[in-house]
């Protein structure tokens, strides 16, 4: 029945639509320029497709194109990568910069925690304990950073450790930082995931943790998902790439959890 759906659906589109609609599974994002070359269209017809598409909750609109819309399950893991990846970047170069040398931390599953991991290797005497493979890759070799590997099973889309295992580890530890992602953020504050496993370790990072750093760009705040990690409440910082709706906002002014705008190329405000 689903698949009868979800046939009918794809002959309501036109077929440049139905592409536009493929290209985005595939890498995640698409955006006006390139469907624009891709085509040989206008910018104009190229917008009117994607608002279509939106409008279908096939896709969600971000600045200069839209992503791949889902509320059950995640876009493929290299496919996030290329989401607002400067955004990304300049987040990770922001959140790192506030980590002291001589800290202990968590870093959690997400390609937004792994650009933080990138930006740290510069610094000194760090413990690292994560259920990241990617973030143990990022820092191993760095000899004045001390990582440790939560053990468990390897989730093989995209490395992360899940697992009463990796849980039982985490909880052994109390560190300085948690430096944890969320796939969604709701208007009520609720970080949100997919995976209830990996929501479990991100829970385990937030009790044994001093201070909580969450990093998330902005297109987290137009997306949904269904597991609950936290509410927003109970991090302290929030390292994200523009200035947040206004009723997040309202809730961290008066939770008192410092905001953080890190745009590319932009200096950091803190608020």
């Amino acid at each position: 029945m689903r698949d009868r759906d979800y046939a009918r659906g794809m002959i309501e589109l036109t077929g440049r639509q139905a592409e536009i609609l493929n290209i985005a599974r595939s890498s995640g994002r698409v955006t006006v320029e390139d469907l624009v070359r891709r085509f040989d269209v206008s910018a104009q017809t190229i917008r009117k497709d994607l608002n279509d598409l939106c409008d279908r909750r096939s896709l969600t609109r971000v600045h200069g194109g839209a992503i791949i819309a889902s509320g059950i399950e995640n876009v493929a893991y290299e496919a996030r990568r290329f989401v607002a990846a400067e955004e990304k970047r300049a987040i990770g170069a922001a959140a790192a910069a506030m980590i002291p040398n001589g800290s202990s931390l968590f870093i959690n599953i997400g390609t937004t925690t792994e650009e933080v991991a990138s930006a740290l290797t510069s610094h000194e005497d760090l413990l690292v304990i994560t259920n990241n493979l990617n973030v143990a890759m990022l820092l191993y070799r760095h000899p004045r950073i001390e990582v440790i590997v939560a053990g468990g099973a390897v989730r093989r889309a995209d490395g992360a450790v899940i697992g009463s295992t990796a849980n039982n580890l985490i909880t052994q530890f109390k560190v300085d930082y948690a430096i944890i992602g969320a796939s969604a953020i709701d208007a009520e504050g609720a970080l949100l995931d997919f995976d209830y496993r990996e929501v479990q370790a991100a829970q385990a990072i937030i009790a044994n943790a001093r201070s909580v750093m969450l990093v998330a760009d902005s297109t987290k705040m137009r997306r949904s998902a269904p597991v609950r990690i936290a509410h927003i409440s109970q991090i302290q910082t929030f390292v994200t790439d523009i200035a947040l709706p206004a009723g997040l906002r309202t809730i961290c002014d008066s939770r008192g959890i410092d905001v953080i705008e890190a745009m590319p190329d932009k200096p950091v405000d803190a608020g």
